[in-house]
This record gives structure tokens, sequence and C-alpha cells, in this order.
């Protein structure tokens, strides 16, 4: 018995997702809950699991394509179906016999898409009210790399998908009814209908990557978004699902929310002193290592009680002042950056933070995470000195109004009572939005973050 295998809902707002690898071939036998394909959608990266056993008979989306939810991406055959995988063969085969038939409806409609361009043209001003000023446009990689090859300009395209999303569908019904003589300039049989239709040109897209007066390098007419194309001494690849997130969230909070920088020196050493001697002990009893960064959750905890107005957000001309403190903790990737949430922060001890943070680090890497998991963060931490640095000046990850940043501890002479001694020092920087957050409540909260840190008092094990 097949069984179809269609793309996830990862979350209530999630309505699409683009297949960026596929685990198995067709022909290839798969187990229930195996990995099958790794999908990227707003929120995550994941692997999705084969949901149930058998011979995957048919992938029916590419690679980089980018579909709504519920859509039927492959099919499996139960176990033992193996041999009636070759059927749907001729099936596909037969398939081109019918195709000359449309051929001889075709020529009279020709004269009709050519009427219809104008037409078409002159209903765009009238679609563009349904959407309105400043309104983000939804549309997938996909989508709009297809508006910018047909020169269409997608402010004026109504979408039909789920949550008002521009769907493929949509496009490619715009270029069937005369949007893509609009994008007809390189070609110059076609330049009687682009003098007709002039408008559409200005507002197209800026070129992407590979196009250039016009013209659209061949390589990228089927390159999907995983594909290098290679220029003699340079290489051009396309921006992955999740680095067109990320580029789109940190463009948005350098937009909406002013920064400011406060930055800060932490005399690390008693904590350093603590975690050296009781790490290997902490690791036998628990099973997990014991790292830097849940003595600084603690410290923000600390600091985000004193100080509440740190651990909000903006809504309108309203400052949303959150009772939870849920701590969003910045992951590296091989393939980009993520930010799991721990969630009660304020309710969970030393050992509670660390395991939850290693938890959610593994389980992001492996591409495990749940959508839930990287949202309702009320502040953040970021660690660039795990790499490192000195300190770092990091974007607020918006709703939030403000983020830490940590630099490398490393040991340092200082001056205490005016004597030189050498201690574990580390600067922290205070990204802040000054629309909420002043330069004194920064401060205060800085120190009170420092002053948890030199005087630690909580016990380890």
């Amino acid at each position: 018995m097949a069984t179809d295998v269609v793309m996830p809902q990862m979350g209530e707002s999630i309505f699409e997702g683009t297949i960026t690898k596929w685990l198995k071939k067709p022909g290839d036998k798969v187990e229930r809950d195996e990995p099958l394909f790794e999908i990227s959608t707003d929120k995550v990266d994941a692997e999705i699991p084969s949901p149930s056993a058998g011979v995957l008979k048919e992938i029916k989306v590419n690679e980089g394509q980018t579909v709504p939810i519920q859509t039927v991406v492959a099919v499996i055959d139960g176990a033992g179906a193996a041999a009636a995988a070759p059927a749907p063969a001729p099936a596909k085969a037969a398939a081109p016999t019918p195709a000359p038939a449309p051929p001889a409806v075709a020529p009279p409609p020709p004269p009709a898409p050519r009427p219809t361009a104008p037409a078409s043209a002159a209903s765009a001003p009238s679609a563009a009210p349904q959407r309105a000023a400043g309104e983000r446009i939804h549309s997938s990689p996909l989508v709009r790399r297809m508006a910018a090859e047909h020169g269409i300009d997608l402010t004026i395209i109504p979408g039909t998908g789920a949550g008002g999303r521009i769907s493929k569908q949509d496009i490619e019904a715009v270029i069937a009814a005369g949007g893509a003589p609009a994008a007809a300039p390189p070609n110059v049989p076609a330049a009687a209908p682009a003098r007709s239709t002039p408008p559409p040109a200005p507002s197209a897209a800026p070129p992407p990557p590979g196009v250039s007066g016009g013209q659209i390098h061949p390589a990228f007419e089927s390159a999907v978004p995983r594909e290098k194309i290679y220029f003699g001494n340079y290489t051009v690849e396309p921006m992955s699902n999740m680095r067109q997130r990320i580029a789109e969230h940190m463009l948005a909070s350098k937009r909406v929310s002013p920064h400011v920088y406060s930055v800060d020196e932490i005399d690390m050493t008693k904590v350093a002193s603590l975690r050296a001697k009781s790490k290997e002990e902490f690791e036998q009893r628990y099973e997990t290592k014991l790292t830097f960064m849940p003595f600084f959750v603690k410290a923000a905890v600390a600091g985000l009680r004193a100080f509440p107005t740190v651990n909000a957000s903006l809504d309108g001309t309203n400052v949303v002042l959150h009772k939870e403190i849920n701590i969003g903790i910045a992951v590296a990737l091989d393939w980009g950056l993520i930010v799991p949430v721990v969630k009660g922060a304020d309710e969970k001890n030393l050992l509670g933070i660390q395991r939850t943070l290693n938890d959610l680090a593994e389980r992001a890497r492996s591409k495990k995470l749940k959508p839930e998991e990287v949202q309702e963060g009320t502040f953040s931490i970021t660690n660039p000195g795990v790499f490192g640095g000195l300190f770092g000046l990091p974007v607020i990850s918006q709703p939030n109004v403000a983020i830490l940043g940590l630099g490398a501890i490393e040991k340092r002479p200082v001056v205490i009572n005016d004597s030189i001694a050498i201690r574990s020092m580390c600067y922290v920087t205070l990204s802040y939005d000054h629309r909420v957050v002043d330069g004194a409540v920064a401060h205060q909260f800085l120190h009170k973050v420092r002053e948890t840190l030199e005087n630690w008092s909580e016990p380890v094990l």
C-alpha cells in the first residue's frame, strides 16, 4: 500500500517549507521514523522522518523547492511492494502521447494573451490597494526569483496561499496572463509587447546574482538554492533559506531598534576556580559537562529581576514587561545561527540550566529542534568569547529590547588594592533598544550581573 509523504506544518505560523536535502533516493528502502529528508522553514531547519516503512517509490518535490504545508513531496510503497514500482514508469511514458492534442487547441488562444497583457497591466493598480503600504510580502525564494526573472512586481499580486502568501501558482498565473512580456526587453523579437507594457519594468525587483544588463546567466536558470556556480576566479553561492531568514531578521532589527551599547568587565576568578574544582565530579555525578554559560544565565536572571525593563518588548507605543524570564542562547551551526530558548530560566537551578542548554544545543546541531523551542524568548545571550573574541556588539533579537554578549575569559594583570594581580577577566556587552532602555538602567543591569558573578555563592554540586 502506497503512503503519501507530505510537507509537515512545523508550527502554527509556518505555512511552507523548503526541501534542502533528500537523504534517500527512489528505490531505497526506508524504515518508519528513519530520517527521509531535510527541510528549512522561517523558524528551524529539521530532519523529517519517514511516516512508514517500505521503498521510496517517487520524489515529487526536488531539493531547493519551496512548497506549502500538506503538499505531497514523495510516495512510499509498503514493504514488499518494490516490484510494483516499475509500473508507474510506463504511465509516465504514456503521458507525452496526449501532449500533441493540446497544441491543436492552442492556436486559437494565441490572440487572447496579447489583449490580456494590457488588461493585466490595467488591473494591476486595482490589485495594489489590497496590500497596505509597507506591509511585508509573504513569498518563497522561488517565487521572488521567478518574479525577478519576469519583471513582475509582487506588491500588486494578491496571494492565494495559506496566510495570504504569494504561491508559485499565483506567479505562474500572472506569467500566463501576460506578465511575462514585461520581462521581454532581453528578447529582441518581443520588442513590441515590451513597449506596450513599460510600467512593470521600473517596479521589477533588483537583479539577482548572475543577472547583468537584463540577461540571466544560463547557469542560474536551473540552479537550486544549494547549488554553487563557478565563474573563473570567483564563486556564486545562493544564500540558504536559513541565511535569508537571518538576513531579514538582522536588517529588521537594525531598522526597528536604535541600538546602543554598554561594556563592562567582570572578574571571573571565583567562578573559574569553582568550575575547575567541580567540573569532573559534576560530570561524573550528573553525566553532563559543566560550562560557564549557566553561571552567566543565572547572573542575567538576577539582573532581569532587578531591572524588569530589560526583560521587555515593545508593542507599538506600549512597553510589555514580561513576568516570565525566557533566555535565548545563540548557537552557532555549520550552516548558520539559531537561538533556542531556555524557558523559565528563573525557576531552574544551575544543573537544570546546564542540562537544558546541552539538550537544546545538541538538538539544534542535529536538526531536531521544534519551532516552539526557538520562540517566546524575552532576553538573549550570545557568546563570541567561545571563539576567542575579546567582546562583540551583537544585534538585538526581536522583539526583545536587549542582548548580552560575552567575551573570552582570559587571565590578565589587574590592579587590586594598589597591587597588580593576575585574574580571570571577561568583557561583557549589553546591546539595548534606546526607545525602552536608557544608559543608566543598562549599566545598573551590567553591574548586577558583575556583582552576582564576582560574589558567587550558589553551590555547584
